[in-house]
């Protein structure tokens, strides 16, 4: 099982797609770090050698940032936002969509469980 950026990637996915399992990393990023490592896309992730894995975790450690720094990164500029007060800050603190999506009908995935008010249970 391959290890890259901590993360085991499956065994039987093409690395291309393997790759994406890495939190930063979309296929477009993936494609672009196998071309530059020359690795085949077609390969799968158990078929790598000890060299090309290696290549692969040194490349994606010099051009990207990934895993739990780009969460931290994240994290860190929302709440930059909240401390600032903006808009966006608003929405986040509030656990409302920040994008301009709709509030009346939808949105239960960011606002939560129901909260029924009322008599009527």
């Amino acid at each position: 099982m391959a290890r890259i950026a901590g993360v085991d990637l499956p065994n039987k996915k093409r690395i291309e797609y393997a790759l994406t399992y890495v939190y930063g990393i979309g296929l477009k990023s993936s494609r672009d770090i196998l071309k530059a490592v020359n690795v085949s896309l077609d390969k799968r992730s158990n078929e790598l050698s000890e060299s090309e894995i290696s290549s692969i975790n040194k490349e994606i450690q010099a051009r990207y940032m990934v895993e739990g720094d780009l969460r931290k990164k994240v994290t860190m500029d929302i709440k930059a936002l909240m401390d600032l007060g903006s808009y966006r800050g608003l929405r986040h603190r509030r656990g409302l969509p920040c994008r301009g999506q709709t509030t009346k009908n939808n949105a239960r995935t960011r606002k939560g469980k129901r909260k029924t008010v009322g008599s009527k249970a």
